[in-house]
């Protein structure tokens, strides 16, 4: 992966950024689709993503086999990230996390809805997928490929879905875009959680999300945030 030392090098900025905002601990991972063979992703071996290097980066088939493993061993869950690149062509990165704010709203009947114009991209339906309606009683961990597949279908078309008791996944068109998402998720869900106790939250309406969204996604906003993040991160002496 020589001709792509750039992408290796955000994508373990992605993870360090990740782990800066809190949205990653020791567990959960991000993957991009590889830029020149869409059958196939990159993400880092089995290791804290605040801890990522350019040497753990590997490279897998959709079915989550690797194309060369060596000592390397990877993510139990990689099923999550090849079940999404096979139903949607568009994305092209997927956050996995189990950030602690996003979980209330997986286990409970109180949904996820977007309430600051900086949270616009986790979109205005985000659904739960829950492993028990068609796998029984698990340790909640997406092992297998049908898993990660029928996580996909949950998905659908939206850009996040939360996991009962689990967490949440976030799919973006790029990287930049997927670990936005999946830091305003975070925040999303803290300032919904105190909302919650002081009344009825205003959500942002779907016109208000759609152009929120684009306002987010435009470069400036994107290339802006991520020079903080990074920033923040130690990114700039990777």
């Amino acid at each position: 992966m020589a001709d792509h030392v750039e992408l290796i090098r955000d994508l373990v900025i992605a993870n360090r950024i990740l782990a800066r905002e809190g949205v990653v601990d020791a567990f959960g991972h991000v993957s991009i689709r590889h830029p020149d063979n869409p059958d196939r992703y990159l993400m880092s071996c089995s290791r804290a993503p605040e801890l990522v290097t350019a040497d753990d980066i590997m490279e897998f088939t959709l079915d989550g086999e690797p194309v060369d493993a060596r000592d390397r061993k990877p993510y139990g869950e990689r099923p999550i990230h090849g079940g999404i690149y096979e139903i949607r062509p568009e994305v092209n990165s997927v956050v996995h996390n189990h950030a602690h704010e996003i979980l209330p709203f997986g286990i409970t009947n109180t949904p996820m809805r977007p309430v600051a114009h900086v949270c616009g991209p986790i979109g205005t339906d985000i659904p739960v997928w829950d492993i028990r309606d068609n796998f029984g009683e698990t340790d909640h961990l997406v092992l297998t490929m049908e898993q990660g597949r029928d996580l996909a279908k949950t998905l659908g078309d939206n850009r996040v879905a939360l996991m009962r008791g689990h967490g949440g996944v976030v799919s973006g068109g790029d990287l930049r875009q997927s670990v936005m998402t999946a830091v305003y998720l975070q925040v999303n869900a803290r300032l919904l959680l105190q909302s919650l106790q002081l009344g009825v939250p205003n959500y942002l309406t779907p016109i208000e999300v759609e152009k929120c969204t684009a306002r987010q996604f435009h470069p400036l906003s994107l290339d802006r945030a991520w020079e903080y993040w990074r920033a923040r991160a130690g990114g700039d002496s990777l």
